[in-house]
């Protein structure tokens, strides 16, 4: 008689070993963390450290050599007294007034006219960027002999309208306008090319109903276009405010040879002496280094409590 086969009894498999997890510390991405390391290091060494010192600074008097003396908040009680300081703070807001408003209302015309423009779009790009990057050095130099009073370019197109000449870099108004007319020059093919960036994001479907509806090209621009570009209005304004507030190489090189005191006295009565200016004088030709650190950590305050002012006049306030 056949016996039955026995039954196997299945040996039990054991289930794959995980893969190991992965550390999630720091440690376990220290090559990630070494590669970015760089741009810390030179951030830490050029920009942290050095902000904190000039607010250490602030608080002493220090000519640079000797010893730092402690001086507390008297550095600022004199600052808010110094009367040459805010004669500096009403010629930066002057000089910023004049430049930035045309700049951004011309850069948001040529930017609409690049827009439609059909042939050459490239060239006029090209053209309009160039003033940027442009040396100040070498533009301050041309405007000096534009608004030359003998030999300007400015004078003879006055001489040949019949009127007389003005001492455009002697007279307090007269260095105001050369100054915002640098300014206004060098930036307005910039943020040309900024509102035409804005502009391409617009859908033409609405300028095609606007003008259904019998909108003119100026309405079209004032009851379409400036509405919807009013972030970027709104970035190009703070940027403008930014670097207007703190202008320095414009007025220090279109007016170093018009005034025998420094070459940061903003020409005959520090009529073109910007905050900046004003700063450099005390720090490197006074040598008072801690005054110096009070004036930086003031221009700082204006120019952000501008910033915040302007962004809150041109932001729309969600409802």
């Amino acid at each position: 008689m056949a016996t039955a086969p026995a039954l196997v009894t299945p040996t039990p498999v054991s289930p794959p070993e995980a893969p190991p997890v992965k550390s999630h510390s720091v440690r376990g991405y220290w090559r990630l963390y070494l590669a970015i390391s760089p741009f810390y290091l030179l951030f830490l060494c050029f920009g942290l450290i050095p902000v904190g010192f000039s607010l250490y600074l602030s608080f002493h008097r220090w000519d640079g050599l000797g010893e730092m003396e402690y001086a507390g908040l008297s550095q600022y009680r004199y600052l808010l007294g110094d009367t040459q300081f805010w004669h500096a703070i009403g010629n930066t807001l002057i000089i910023w007034a004049i430049a930035t408003l045309p700049m951004l209302f011309i850069a948001l015309v040529a930017a609409v006219m690049l827009n439609s423009a059909v042939r050459l779009k490239s060239f006029y790009r090209f053209a309009y960027f160039l003033p940027n990057v442009t040396s100040v050095v070498a533009i301050a130099i041309i405007f000096g002999s534009v608004f030359s009073t003998n030999f300007g370019l400015v004078n003879a197109v006055l001489q040949g309208l019949g009127l007389d000449q003005i001492a455009w870099l002697n007279t307090p108004w007269g260095i105001k306008v050369a100054i915002a007319s640098l300014m206004t020059w060098q930036w307005t093919g910039y943020n040309a090319i900024i509102f035409l960036a804005g502009l391409q994001t617009i859908p033409t479907e609405l300028y095609e109903a606007a003008r259904v509806d019998g909108a003119g090209p100026v309405q079209t621009f004032f009851r379409v276009t400036v509405p919807l570009m009013r972030p970027v209005i709104l970035f190009t304004l703070v940027v403008s405010t930014v670097t207007g507030l703190q202008s320095f190489s414009e007025p220090q090189v279109l007016l170093q040879t018009t005034s025998n005191t420094s070459t940061f006295a903003g020409g005959p009565d520090n009529a073109g002496q910007t905050m900046v200016l004003y700063f450099f004088q005390q720090t490197f030709d006074n040598n008072d280094f801690g005054y110096g650190a009070a004036i930086a950590w003031g221009i700082f305050l204006i120019v952000a409590v501008f910033s915040i002012i302007n962004w809150r006049l041109v932001s729309r306030r969600d409802k």
